[in-house]
């Protein structure tokens, strides 16, 4: 079952912390957001192997939408 992790507000993609096929943890963070010159770091809510990271650097991303999917 795939699990996705969500963008939990609007911004623009500072970093992509994981990779493909890599293991995280819950509370491990997944991508650094910047939105209004501060960072904010979205963690995962599960843990599990990453299927897909659906951003790149750079990105603007809204509230809600997929940054990775994990299995």
């Amino acid at each position: 079952m795939m699990k996705t992790i969500a963008s939990t507000m609007a911004g623009t993609v500072f970093k992509v912390v994981v990779t493909t096929g890599q293991e995280v943890q819950t509370g491990e963070d997944v991508v650094i957001l910047e939105s209004m010159k501060m960072e904010v770091p979205i963690s995962s809510e599960f843990s599990g192997k990453v299927m897909k990271v659906h951003v790149g650097e750079g990105d603007f991303v809204n509230e809600g939408d997929a940054l990775v999917e994990l299995e």
